[in-house]
């Protein structure tokens, strides 16, 4: 099983990224639409995980100022548990390096605490709701 982690502005690509997105957070944890895909994703740098053709993980980042603003980063169910996630994180934290970011930081659901923790992460500020769901902000200085 090989897998290419880069970060693309292929309009297939990203239209597959999409896909994934609304499958992971439209159908299986019920937010809404609307607030999946937003007006971020026209600037956003859109990073993948592809294999045998297919984006099986996806996330972004947004660029403001001097930090980076990770998001939306999903994993096909089936695949999960095998490294993406943290291999996209890994990726994004070299681009953040090489657009000179001081910091990343994103809304974690809190269940995924413990996995960027590992990371390296560490959270800032009190739980919040999001789209029904439980964030906490969590950030990491480069």
């Amino acid at each position: 099983m090989t897998i290419n982690y880069f970060f693309t502005d292929n309009p297939n690509i990203i239209k597959q990224a999409y896909a994934l997105r609304k499958l992971v957070f439209v159908q299986e944890q019920q937010v809404p639409e609307e607030m999946e895909l937003d007006e971020f994703d026209a600037t956003a740098l859109h990073g993948v995980a592809q294999m045998d053709g297919k984006v099986v993980g996806v996330l972004r980042l947004l660029v403001e100022g001097n930090k980076g603003h990770l998001g939306r980063l999903a994993v096909s169910k089936e695949l999960r548990g095998q490294g993406i996630g943290q291999q996209l994180v890994i990726l994004t934290e070299a681009k953040a390096k090489e657009l000179n970011l001081a910091e990343i930081y994103f809304h974690a659901q809190t269940h995924a605490m413990s996995f960027y923790e590992k990371l390296g992460y560490e959270t800032r500020g009190e739980v919040f709701s999001e789209a029904g769901i439980e964030h906490i902000e969590m950030y990491k200085d480069l």
